[in-house]
């Protein structure tokens, strides 16, 4: 922003509050808005008809994946689509949804020309358009601007992410014909179960069009048939608090059934009062699978 001449605006606050955020666009006229999906996720579901939001003319992804269920409400009550991107503490942007780019409601777009970016499959093979893959930078033996040198006193960790001309990010996705990139989950995330291979954004994106879920995370559990079985963490709306459990839960497993394909339902539901995130709103599912979340 400093670079292009531009105002920044900074609100400092202890406890996020949807409303608060929305009283500051509209009483200080802000004009581009970036937040992590978390913060839409909850904007959305305010009255945005008591706000002058007239200033606001671009809005920008960060930090996790976007669910289009999001992009979609948020375009319908505010006429703005919503702009993704894709970059790592390690690295700059590196897949975007640019100015000149028509987004793709849960896609992060396409790949910049700032690096050489490729998925590539667990032997190293790059992968066909549609297949799963880690994106990796490919660096042709040449120090890359913006791109980091090496983990502080870790050479370990260093190599593993950063070897043979290549740095791995670590994050899984798959590009279709167009060339837009569309996230699956970190390496680590991605669940193995009985033979299949089930990404956590994929269900979440499911999971977020039931009028009942405001937020939500899924994770793998250890499981002795199946070697893992997805789980949900939810976080429920006002309305359905008081909601039979059992009933609700066996509704929303049907939802994902029907939304996606039947063998990527969570067969472990649980509610929980907030997720666990960073200090920039990102869910930690690390802190999920250690059973962290709050009850």
């Amino acid at each position: 922003q400093w670079l292009a001449g531009a105002n920044v605006f900074v609100y400092d606050f202890e406890k996020f509050e949807p409303v608060d955020v929305l009283h500051m666009i509209h009483n200080y006229g802000i004009t581009s808005f970036c937040a992590p999906p978390t913060v839409f996720r909850f904007l959305i579901r305010e009255d945005l008809s008591k706000f002058d939001l007239s200033s606001l003319k671009y809005c920008t992804i960060a930090g996790e994946a976007l669910n289009p269920s999001v992009y979609e409400e948020w375009l319908k009550l505010t006429g703005i689509k919503l702009m993704e991107g894709f970059g790592q503490t390690e690295t700059t942007l590196t897949i975007a949804t640019y100015p000149w780019i028509e987004p793709k409601p849960g896609s992060m777009g396409k790949k910049g020309p700032q690096y050489d970016i490729d998925l590539i499959a667990p032997d190293g093979r790059p992968v066909e358009d549609g297949e799963q893959g880690e994106i990796v930078v490919r660096t042709h033996g040449k120090k890359q601007l913006g791109l980091f040198k090496e983990y502080l006193h870790d050479p370990e960790l260093t190599h593993e992410a950063y070897h043979d001309g290549i740095y791995h990010t670590g994050d899984v996705a798959w590009r279709d014909e167009d060339g837009y990139f569309w996230f699956v989950g970190r390496t680590d995330d991605v669940i193995k179960s009985s033979g299949y291979r089930i990404g956590p954004f994929e269900v979440e994106s499911a999971l977020m069009t039931h009028p009942a879920v405001v937020e939500c995370a899924i994770t793998g559990v250890p499981d002795d048939i199946r070697g893992q079985v997805v789980k949900a963490t939810i976080v429920l709306a006002k309305d359905y608090l008081e909601y039979e459990k059992e009933k609700l839960v066996k509704e929303i497993q049907d939802h994902v059934k029907h939304v996606t394909a039947p063998y990527k339902y969570p067969r472990i539901v649980e509610f929980v009062e907030e997720l666990p995130k960073t200090i920039s709103g990102k869910i930690r599912r690390v802190a999920i699978r250690d059973n962290k979340a709050g009850k």
